[in-house]
C-alpha cells in the first residue's frame, strides 16, 4: 500500500487532519523519509530518519494517533505539548486524538520544528546511555 492509498481510505471525518499532520511532518523535518508499514498491530506512516523511527501516524478505531519519538524521551518536550494541546490524550511517546480541534496545525509544526532539530539517532543512544547508567 502507497502513502496516497493509506490516505485515500480515511474516513472523510479523518481525512483533513491526516493529510495535513502529514504533510507538516514532511514539510518541516527535511530529515525523515515517510513509508506505510505496521506497527502496534496496525497499518500507519512510519517516518524515519537515518533508519531510525521518529514519527507515526496512526487511523485507530476511536481515535486518531501521532507517535513522536522525541517526547517519549524528553520529559520537557512532553510537558510543553501536553499543555498546548490540552484536547488531545497523551501517552507516553503518543499523541491521541478524535478531531482537527484537538490538535492545531500551529502547535503541530511547532512539536514537529521542535523535533526536526533533534537528531533522533544521536537522542536515542543518549536515553539508552542515561537509562543503562541509572
Amino acid at each position: 500500500m502507497s502513502i496516497a492509498e493509506f490516505l485515500e481510505g480515511l474516513d472523510k471525518s479523518r481525512s483533513s487532519i491526516i493529510r495535513s499532520i502529514h504533510q507538516i511532518i514532511i514539510e518541516t523535518d527535511r530529515h525523515v523519509a515517510a513509508t506505510i508499514g505496521d506497527m502496534m498491530g496496525k497499518t500507519m506512516i512510519l517516518y524515519h530518519e537515518e533508519g531510525a523511527f521518529k514519527y507515526a501516524l496512526a487511523n485507530a478505531k476511536d481515535y486518531m494517533s501521532l507517535h513522536v519519538m522525541t517526547i517519549y524521551g524528553s520529559p520537557l518536550l512532553h510537558g510543553k505539548y501536553k499543555a498546548l494541546l490540552p484536547k488531545a490524550k497523551f501517552q507516553k511517546g503518543c499523541i491521541n486524538f478524535k478531531s482537527d480541534a484537538d490538535m492545531p496545525q500551529a502547535v503541530v509544526r511547532e512539536l514537529i520544528r521542535d523535533s526536526a532539530e533533534i537528531n533522533i539517532k544521536k537522542f536515542l543512544d543518549n536515553l539508552r546511555s542515561s537509562r543503562k547508567s541509572n
